[in-house]
């Protein structure tokens, strides 16, 4: 892995508090992801289940951690199975975890290799009554693909028919939602390297620069700095594009007196960050970008100091709604009238407004979080407001990271990456 390594208490803690929320006499198991085909021999790039990695820290292939806090013997209350590796895999895909290794990274002493996972298993299951099934219950889930969890899970009911399920998701929802320590240091770790790559795009971008070249400028800072490379796909959209929310294709030209709206950000050991800037091709934003661009970054600062302890996350996409209507009539786009007959179910401002405005940010770039229960201190959000404007040619999001505080406003893990309309263009023309 490119990231250094992550003290393995974070994830010692982690697994407590995930086994106290555990039933008595019960099992939870926990399967990597899939190395998924593309066609011939080609494979995309690996990317560890966020459950495991946040459990054990384990960030391969073919890995298997199994919980039973109520096992009758310590060695059996935390074991790990590994793909046994060889010379030959040496060789031919590099090192893989021993088991001495997988101590070290997770904390786990009992540490098995893959084969011996059914006969372990088997004896575990006498001993319980229920087992943890890890099921993706994420409210922006869409996934068609069977994962190594699915196959675990029919494998499993067919196997132990006359054992009681439960799942685990409900608890990583919630367990995963409130960062520890090392966490958000790990997701500052990611926002340093966005800055980075932000401010080395300041000095790059001028008329005439194609969107995938910026892609490209961004990767590499991100590569050379332990980053994996974005955390997201990356939007480069400058121009009309900026209109198309998840607009990915980045192969147009930047063009003199257009935006271009970036939504790019990096991952570091496997934790996201999420930024969004709109810059001007040219250096200068015209009177009426600048004017759309205030009336954003007015929106997002208002936002933020709405999101601490207790705040309910409905109530709060309505009071900024309201932020963002006043905002809209200011720049002439909407009307007192739009607003007296909107429609209930789609209301006025979200003509130029149309997506939320925060989402919980972590080992996901939408991360684990129950949206229905009020927020806590350390969850991690993004704030990020738009104003999209198709008849004009250009749309604008601003977004920044930013941890809930027990008290007082959220500190923002952004604050270091230049956001003022005046600064950017100092930066640009410097």
């Amino acid at each position: 892995m490119k990231y250094e390594q992550i003290d393995s208490n974070l994830f010692i803690k982690n697994r407590k508090k995930f086994t106290a929320h555990m039933k008595p006499k019960s099992v939870a198991v926990f399967n990597s992801n899939d190395i998924y085909p593309i066609s011939a021999d080609s494979t995309m790039p690996f990317q560890q289940h966020r459950d495991i990695f946040y459990l054990s820290g384990v960030d391969q292939e073919e890995s298997i951690l199994l919980l039973c806090p109520d096992a009758p013997y310590e060695h059996q209350r935390e074991m790990l199975f590994l793909r046994e590796t060889n010379e030959h895999i040496a060789v031919w895909e590099g090192e893989k975890l021993t088991k001495e290794r997988a101590f070290e990274v997770s904390g786990i002493r009992t540490v098995h290799w893959l084969k011996d996972f059914h006969k372990v298993l088997f004896e575990i299951m006498t001993y319980t009554e229920t087992i943890y099934i890890n099921t993706n219950e994420h409210y922006r889930s869409a996934v068609e693909t069977e994962t190594r969890e699915d196959r675990f899970v029919k494998w499993w009911k067919e196997k132990y028919p006359a054992h009681q399920v439960a799942k685990s998701n409900p608890i990583l929802q919630r367990l995963r939602s409130v960062k520890e320590a090392e966490e958000i240091a790990l997701i500052q770790k990611a926002c340093n390297i966005t800055e980075k790559g932000f401010r080395r795009l300041l000095k790059f971008v001028k008329p005439g620069v194609m969107e995938y070249e910026v892609e490209a400028e961004l990767l590499h800072e991100f590569v050379r700095n332990r980053s994996k490379g974005f955390a997201y796909g990356p939007i480069v959209a400058s121009g009309k594009n900026a209109n198309v929310l998840h607009y990915v294709q980045n192969n147009q030209e930047c063009k003199a007196g257009d935006l271009l709206l970036l939504d790019v950000a990096a991952e570091y050991a496997n934790y996201s960050s999420d930024l969004t800037r709109t810059i001007p091709v040219s250096g200068r934003y015209t009177e009426r970008q600048k004017a759309v661009y205030n009336a954003v970054l007015k929106v997002k600062d208002e936002a933020t100091k709405m999101l601490v302890p207790g705040t309910l996350w409905k109530e709060y996409h309505v009071e900024v709604g309201k932020i963002m209507t006043s905002e809209l009539i200011g720049l002439g786009l909407i009307d007192h009238a739009d607003v007296q007959n909107q429609n209930p179910d789609w209301l006025a401002y979200k003509k130029y407004f149309m997506h939320g405005t925060s989402h919980h940010l972590g080992l996901d770039t939408h991360d684990y979080g129950l949206l229905h229960e009020p927020m806590q201190a350390n969850m991690v959000f993004t704030v990020e407001p738009g104003i999209y404007i198709p008849e004009e040619g250009f749309g604008i999001r601003i977004e920044d990271d930013v941890v809930l505080q027990e008290s007082g406003a959220p500190f923002n893990l952004m604050a270091n990456i230049p956001i003022e309309a005046d600064e950017i263009e100092e930066l640009m023309n410097a």
